[in-house]
């Protein structure tokens, strides 16, 4: 029985060891390497301590080196780090409208018939040419009666001249001689009233002199002709159409120069003045116009809550149509810092805003920290000095350059 147990207990201690040289051979824990944990300090280019967690990204990346030919090709310009002024702006929302002092409606002196129409829409029109003729019973009653005043004027001279002579030679009486004296007179006024109503129809001098000699049949011929040198805007005429005295034929404007109307807000009213620059943008690839504040109103509208601010523009290439909706940017003051750079010159390169600084080795990424900005410049706080040169233009081809760089390509070097 005592012999029984040992086997048992022989075989449990021999199945142990087999066990434990299985779980050895085929389960062994693979070694952990061991990991460095370092606390050293680096300085970057600026002098700033560092973290090696936080290693200056911008020593690690290789630099870009282009040839002037392929800076030219990109648009890539160098410019100079330094001190600028800021400048502070707000931007008005305008519209573009004529100038109402070269606008206007021509409305016909005389009622009448329309015999001929020589201008549309968009015509270009000379001071004193004809835009369209009317045919006017009311300008020939009015001729006709400049003519008959002419000629009483011309028959009461002949008998005061006569009575004159008789009462001299007493061979007829004062009273006679004084009735054709006032005859006269009665004449000379009826003539010169019909000679000003020809004038307010705007007829010369040299027209009505010539008047008795012209033909009949010119006797109700009036012509519109363009007050000054323009545009056709506005036409409300057609052939064989009976028009009023009151009717408003044509519109012509002189586009050559344009009203900016502007819409100020009440938080920027403190800040415009009469006098003040301006920066008209259109877009579109309309060029931008610079002019200055003509205008301010003195009233708020009761809609809009606005007022309103005017420039007035030169348009000799007809670019600013009225109509078209501008913004106006205006400089309300100028802050000196100590390193300003344009907006186009910053990319953003793994999350932090970024300068291409130009090196003895090519274009290199430097971090940078920005403080106050207008829509073009920007205040360099940190990351770069004054006198660095870096790439003021063209700086999203050396970023996408940069990365291609990463993967092997490009010209990073």
């Amino acid at each position: 029985m005592k012999g029984k147990y040992i086997a048992i207990l022989f075989a449990a201690v021999l199945a142990g060891a087999v066990l434990a040289t299985v779980a050895h051979r085929y389960f062994r824990p693979q070694p952990v390497p061991a990991v460095a944990v370092s606390t050293e300090q680096t300085h970057g280019e600026d002098g700033e301590h560092r973290e090696d967690g936080e290693h200056d990204k911008d020593e690690e990346t290789k630099a870009i080196r282009l040839s002037e030919s392929e800076m030219k090709e990109f648009n890539i310009e160098v410019g100079t780090a330094r001190a600028g002024n800021l400048k502070i702006h707000i931007e008005l929302p305008g519209e573009v409208v004529p100038n109402a002092d070269r606008l206007v409606h021509i409305v016909p002196p005389v009622s009448g018939v329309v015999r001929e129409v020589r201008k549309t829409l968009g015509d270009r029109v000379r001071k004193g040419e004809v835009m369209a003729v009317l045919a006017s019973r009311e300008l020939a009653d009015a001729k006709a009666s400049f003519l008959n005043a002419g000629e009483r004027v011309a028959l009461a001279q002949a008998n005061f001249v006569r009575e004159e002579d008789l009462w001299k030679k007493r061979i007829s009486s004062e009273q006679e001689y004084l009735q054709a004296k006032q005859t006269l007179a009665e004449a000379r006024i009826e003539l010169r009233s019909a000679e000003q109503k020809l004038h307010a129809l705007g007829f010369s001098d040299e027209y009505l002199a010539q008047l008795p000699g012209q033909p009949d049949v010119s006797y109700t011929r009036y012509e519109i002709t363009a007050p000054f040198d323009g545009t056709v805007i506005g036409k409300h005429v057609s052939l064989g159409e009976a028009t009023k005295e009151d009717a408003n034929l044509f519109t012509v404007a002189d586009l050559s120069s344009v009203w900016v109307n502007l819409s100020v807000y009440q938080k920027d009213m403190q800040f415009i003045r009469k006098g003040q620059p301006v920066v008209v943008s259109a877009g579109h690839g309309i060029p931008d116009a610079a002019g200055e504040i003509s205008y301010i109103g003195s009233l708020v509208g009761e809609q809009t809550r606005t007022a309103l601010a005017r420039v007035v523009l030169p348009n000799s290439g007809g670019n600013l149509r009225p109509g078209l909706f501008v913004t106006g940017t205006i400089t309300v003051k100028s802050v000196p810092v100590p390193l300003l750079v344009p907006k186009s010159a910053l990319q953003t390169i793994e999350e932090r805003q970024a300068v291409f600084v130009m090196t003895q080795e090519g274009f290199v990424p430097r971090t940078v920290t920005v403080g106050r900005s207008n829509d073009t410049h920007v205040e360099v706080t940190s990351g770069m000095k004054p006198g660095d040169r870096y790439a003021a233009s063209g700086s999203f081809t050396l970023k996408a350059q940069m990365s291609k760089g990463a993967f092997g390509d490009g010209h990073g070097h």
